[in-house]
């Protein structure tokens, strides 16, 4: 599934590549043909307009782009968060009494395992969603163990240091969850490449042919804008493209490691 996504991006930049230089072309002849009708010979006007275009152009992308890496610092943030949480609520497990630990550190240990499943399971969906539902389980089973033990006189110690630990860790989890689904709403990709294409279309109008074409300022133009779109999405899905955190997936899984069977 990543390799497939990788594959529809990139045929996706080129195709917005293609498009863009057929544009281009479009607005060059077009601009080649006024010249010829009219008696000056007067070049076409319009550059406050395509320079308003480009503007507003480079402003989308670097807010897009920002935006996606911005989202994506945050997913390996909050990786790094939960992994403290759950390693400082398993330390404080200590302070249980000695008879309920094992009760408690297994139903850590299976709910580190369905979590680690979620993540595991990307870009297949539908694997995902049933792990998340088994570690949501796992969450309250071991949420209702912890509480019934803190409630007797000899867990009372661990009370206000166990049980917050355990909410912040269940917190952040919901938060990764919610987060993992944040984007751009669609007119933003919209409208990104709308203006990439107006954009082309301008500046062939401003760059009419005579002889020679500067073609390595168009390939620039072109490249960079496809490429530019192509990261951008590659920063929004981490964990279908070339961009990974999986790296960071395996801090979760060392701990999980460090907890033994």
């Amino acid at each position: 599934m990543s390799a497939h996504f990788t594959l529809y991006t990139l045929l996706a930049a080129a195709g917005l590549s293609l498009v863009m230089l057929t544009l281009f072309t479009l607005g060059s002849r077009a601009a080649d043909r006024r010249i010829a009708l009219t008696p000056d010979h007067a070049a076409p006007d319009g550059g406050v307009v395509t320079g308003s275009v480009f503007g507003l152009l480079g402003l989308l992308v670097a807010f897009t782009f920002s935006g996606a890496a911005s989202r994506f610092d945050n997913r390996r943030e909050l990786i790094a968060k939960e992994v403290n949480a759950i390693g400082t609520a398993w330390m404080r497990i200590d302070m249980l009494p000695n008879g309920a630990q094992p009760a408690i550190r297994d139903g850590f240990r299976r709910y580190l395992d369905a979590r680690i499943g979620v993540y595991a399971k990307l870009p297949d969906e539908a694997a995902a969603r049933r792990e998340l539902k088994r570690s949501l389980d796992e969450q309250a089973d071991l949420w209702a163990k912890a509480v019934a033990v803190c409630r007797t006189d000899s867990g009372a110690p661990a009370r206000m240091l166990l049980l917050p630990t355990m909410n912040e860790m269940f917190d952040l989890a919901e938060e990764r969850t919610v987060n993992i689904r944040m984007h751009p709403p669609a007119v933003i990709w919209l409208m990104l490449i709308l203006l990439a294409l107006v954009a082309s279309l301008l500046a062939g109008y401003a760059m009419p042919t005579s002889k020679k074409r500067n073609w390595l300022h168009i390939l620039a133009f072109i490249g960079t804008t496809a490429i530019a779109v192509y990261v951008i999405a590659d920063l929004e899905y981490p964990r279908r493209g070339l961009i990974q955190v999986k790296d960071f997936d395996q801090i979760m899984v060392d701990l999980r490691t460090s907890m033994g069977n």
